[in-house]
């Protein structure tokens, strides 16, 4: 097997460095958390692996369906968090007032 060489560069000016990502949970970690997003990412990475790897056939339609059920789970749940951010940013009165130095 041959190993991967990766290839390093500088990084441009202007270019944002890369970040690594963060370390995942598992579902009982998730869970014990009390995040609701952290525990939806972590079901829907256990149920990817397992529809990946050897999934049964008899489960590989339930498995499929709450799937996608999570992923519209997060997707509603990042578009509410986006929402009221949105909202907070509209109800910061940004105004400059030379008055005020």
């Amino acid at each position: 097997m041959a190993a991967v060489r990766q290839r390093l560069r500088s990084v441009k000016t202007g270019e944002p460095t890369p970040k690594a990502a963060p370390a995942r949970k598992t579902v009982a970690q998730a869970a014990k958390s009390g995040q609701q997003r952290e525990l939806l990412v972590a079901m829907r990475d256990r149920i990817a692996e397992t529809l990946s790897g050897d999934c049964p056939p008899r489960d590989l339609a339930s498995l499929s369906k709450r799937l996608q059920d999570i992923a519209k789970d997060i997707a509603a749940l990042d578009a509410t968090v986006a929402a009221q951010s949105s909202a907070e940013l509209d109800d910061y009165d940004n105004t400059f007032d030379p008055a005020a130095i």
